[in-house]
């Protein structure tokens, strides 16, 4: 079943802990940010020192810190994080004061293409199922084991082109934080916190993934300039083969996302919230 979400629930904060992401309304200061700094995203995708992140084909831009902003979220004359999101942060207790360069993604018309080097299993996972993955386990060595390098706060989308619903929107499975954090928590729990982040989780991790792909409800998150998601760090999530016909500009479906680094302890990272 796919559900598309275009219209923000009432209780974001209740929205956010049972179903592991949340939209925020649009905001005169989020899109007014969104304005001065797309002009930044769209240099830093034709910056040639970027090549390395486009993908799929040519489908993808992954443009993973790519953008220059500062610590403040300023990019160029944008201003800091616009205080809407601040606040809607502090209310669901993931204030952040220190944002890290955000990653510019862009997808264009015809994702996902196979990509050099991606097996077939691979592309046919991205194809199949949007590429579904929890922020910061990341495949270590040769035979990619998956290990917790990157504990991050949160994931925080903002939309800086406006597209149609079917441009590769965001995927969230609802809920999934839940199944994630059971099943990575005891794993993790055995282990001294110094050494999370040697610990291989890739068995645990995919058995929760599918578990998720069987138990909980896949939902498209459609966005334009002005609104905002967020997004649990636990919360199994990746991006939606674009859909033919659907309306885009030329710079392509364009969301600037923020991943602040998790303060410690790491052992927050499968605490609430």
């Amino acid at each position: 079943m796919v559900l598309r979400v275009d219209a923000m629930r009432s209780d974001a904060g209740a929205q956010f802990r049972r179903d592991g992401w949340c939209r925020l309304p649009w905001a005169r200061d989020v899109a007014d940010w969104g304005r001065a700094v797309r002009p930044f995203a769209v240099a830093a995708v034709a910056d040639p020192t970027h090549a390395e992140w486009v993908r799929c084909g040519g489908t993808w831009f992954a443009g993973v810190n790519a953008l220059g902003n500062d610590a403040s979220g300023a990019v160029g004359g944008s201003g800091a994080m616009p205080q809407s999101v601040v606040s809607a942060l502090d209310a669901l207790g993931l204030g952040a004061r220190e944002w890290d360069r955000a990653q510019i993604s862009v997808t264009y018309p015809g994702y996902p293409k196979p990509g050099e080097g991606e097996s077939d299993a691979g592309f046919r996972f991205r194809r199949d199922r949007d590429a579904a993955h929890v922020d910061g386990l990341l495949p270590v060595g040769a035979a990619r084991r998956r290990m917790l390098h990157e504990p991050h706060a949160f994931v925080l989308g903002l939309p800086l082109t406006e597209t149609g619903a079917g441009a590769s929107p965001l995927v969230v499975w609802c809920g999934s934080h839940e199944r994630m954090r059971d099943a990575l928590g005891a794993a993790l729990q055995e282990h001294p916190a110094a050494r999370w982040s040697e610990i291989d989780l890739t068995d645990v991790y995919q058995d929760a993934r599918r578990a998720c792909f069987e138990r909980c409800e896949r939902v498209e998150l459609h966005a334009r300039p002005g609104e905002a998601y967020i997004v649990h760090r636990l919360a199994l999530h990746g991006v939606a083969p674009w859909q033919e016909g659907a309306a885009a500009p030329p710079e392509g479906r364009m969301i600037a996302y923020f991943r602040p680094e998790l303060s410690a302890p790491v052992t927050r990272w499968i605490a609430d919230p």
